[in-house]
């Protein structure tokens, strides 16, 4: 994370991961360090779940181990140009990312069947459907359900950075809301304002 604590936020990290839905997970395992890439579901208890398929590098490590979650969200560049003084600057960029640290567990197949229950309940009214599981004949579910493998990560550590020119002048963080206004790009812009009202 960004060891700059302009860039530290007081929102829900858990929220931001809920609402962004995919993740990196990392792991060390006897082959070196792995990554896999999943949609992540936050529980009421505030732990994080995913499943991966039982033939990734990294599910037949995960059980047990201390995995590291990363969830990053839209970003953008920064160019000098859009400062008051460009020659005395240099390029850089405004993201908003979380990690979450801590031990991971391997789920029982009902633990499993539940949670992607929770997944198509969760992901699906975001476009617009509603498929289930129970659409599939359950012998097929079954079969599906083999070949992977569920998780639940407990965070022993959060955390997160929002980097929206908070360390900026009033005058640059203006120069970067009009510029990022003037190539579309409103939500980066809309971030800027925010962070500078919380700050």
């Amino acid at each position: 994370m960004h060891p700059n604590n302009a860039f530290r936020s007081n929102d829900d990290p858990l929220a931001f991961v809920a609402a962004h839905g995919f993740a990196h997970i990392f792991g060390q395992t006897p082959d070196g360090p792995r990554v896999a890439h999943a949609p992540v579901l936050v529980s009421a208890a505030g732990t994080v779940m995913f499943h991966l398929a039982r033939g990734n590098a990294l599910a037949q490590h995960l059980d047990g181990l201390t995995a590291l979650i990363s969830v990053g969200g839209p970003g953008h560049y920064v160019s000098p140009n859009w400062y008051g003084e460009p020659a005395n600057n240099v390029p850089t960029w405004n993201y908003q990312a979380i990690e979450i640290e801590g031990p991971v567990r391997a789920m029982s197949m009902d633990e499993l069947e539940e949670l992607l229950h929770v997944a198509s309940a969760t992901f699906e009214p975001r476009v617009g459907e509603n498929w289930t599981m129970h659409k599939m004949e359950r012998p097929r579910a079954e079969a599906m359900m083999r070949a992977i493998t569920g998780y639940e990560l407990t965070p022993a550590a959060i955390r997160a950075t929002l980097k929206a020119s908070q360390n900026r002048s009033e005058a640059d963080a203006a120069g970067v809301i009009a510029a990022l206004e003037r190539l579309g790009e409103t939500e980066g812009a809309a971030r800027i304002r925010a962070a500078r009202k919380t700050s």
